[in-house]
């Protein structure tokens, strides 16, 4: 059991570790180059198990905790020795993720992804979650294990990754929105780092030497740059939230829609959105297709966007033919299924 007088070699334990695992060396980059390639194949073969193998072994939690210790303990040679290892091992992960990306250009991008590409406010409070959850286990001698789960939960290799790929691609959007849900991972895991260690009694001489008004200055620039993520997060997912509803809308009106066409049942509805235009491909399982004038009176059953936008209903009739014992339902090269109907 640890007592109160234990505390101080703890702090010097801990201060220790965190040091040591702040450094650039040939280990550290050599398992962030071999995360990655692993990372880059799941995220092709969409594969979430082989995503999180790479997050396990992945090495650019360590100098964010780096950087978070030195700028509450007021250390400065450890805040440079953090922030080079970040940035050496986020420019491995980039480099070897670009190259990737260049020399499997035939594969599809997937929905490993794609999940990756579109950050809201939701992904930055995961990453505060877990920055703080990282540092509380990281102090605490019993807690040490919790950091596997810490390493999945805020993962910075597989969003870097995927901006590589994506921007190997010429997919610039797509490659940024990564590469901010990035930027939003380490600013949050950094920041409830901070927040945490400062809490747990992380104050060491140098933070006294150094005096609070520095001390709050350098935490001002994390602290900026998370509001200004939180604005732009919170505005993205706003527009998810509202795209959700909208697209729920769209497909109970298909829904509905379907029942007025004998036999058809809806089976997908993909939205393309263009800079004001919006593309929805219905994609029905039907005895009998629909045709324009059926396909202009569902369309202008649906909701409108907005007033700027314009809207283009597209609908995939797939043949089916459905039968029970009696005979056939609905079936439309069938001549006896008419009987039933």
């Amino acid at each position: 059991m640890i007592t109160v007088l234990d505390v101080p070699d703890l702090h010097s334990s801990v201060r220790a570790t965190i040091d040591t695992n702040s450094r650039t060396d040939a280990a550290y980059l050599t398992m962030n180059a071999l995360a990655t390639l692993i990372a880059c194949y799941g995220l092709l073969e969409n594969s979430a198990a082989v995503v999180i193998g790479a997050m396990l072994i992945a090495l650019l939690l360590d100098p964010i905790s780096g950087l978070a210790l030195g700028l509450v303990d007021g250390n400065d040679a450890l805040v440079r020795k953090a922030s080079l290892a970040l940035l050496a091992g986020a420019g491995v992960v980039y480099g070897t993720g670009l190259a990737f990306g260049a020399l499997h250009t035939a594969f599809p991008l997937t929905a490993e992804i794609y999940a990756r590409t579109a950050p809201n406010l939701m992904d930055l409070m995961i990453a505060l979650c877990g920055g703080a959850a990282g540092a509380y286990a990281m102090t605490s001698a019993r807690l040490n294990g919790a950091l596997v789960g810490v390493a999945i939960s805020t993962a910075l290799v597989p969003p870097l990754a995927s901006s590589a790929i994506c921007l190997a691609r010429g997919e610039y959007r797509l490659s940024g929105g990564a590469f901010l849900l990035t930027l939003a991972n380490i600013i949050g895991i950094q920041t409830a780092s901070s927040f945490v260690m400062w809490l747990r009694g992380y104050r060491g001489q140098r933070a006294a030497q150094v005096g609070s008004g520095r001390l709050l200055k350098r935490s001002a620039v994390s602290v900026a740059m998370l509001v200004a993520l939180a604005v732009l997060l919170t505005v993205n997912l706003r527009r998810l939230i509202r795209n959700e509803v909208y697209e729920a809308s769209v497909r109970s009106v298909l829904q509905r829609e379907a029942s007025a066409h004998p036999g058809a049942y809806l089976v997908d509805a993909r939205f393309r959105r263009d800079p004001g235009h919006v593309v929805i491909t219905a994609i029905y399982r039907t005895p009998i297709p629909f045709g324009p004038a059926e396909v202009a009176v569902v369309e202008n059953a649906l909701p409108s966007v907005d007033a700027r936008t314009t809207l283009e209903l597209r609908i995939r009739s797939i043949p089916v033919t459905v039968a029970s014992r009696r005979g056939y339902l609905y079936a439309d090269d069938v001549p006896e299924a008419a009987s039933w109907r």
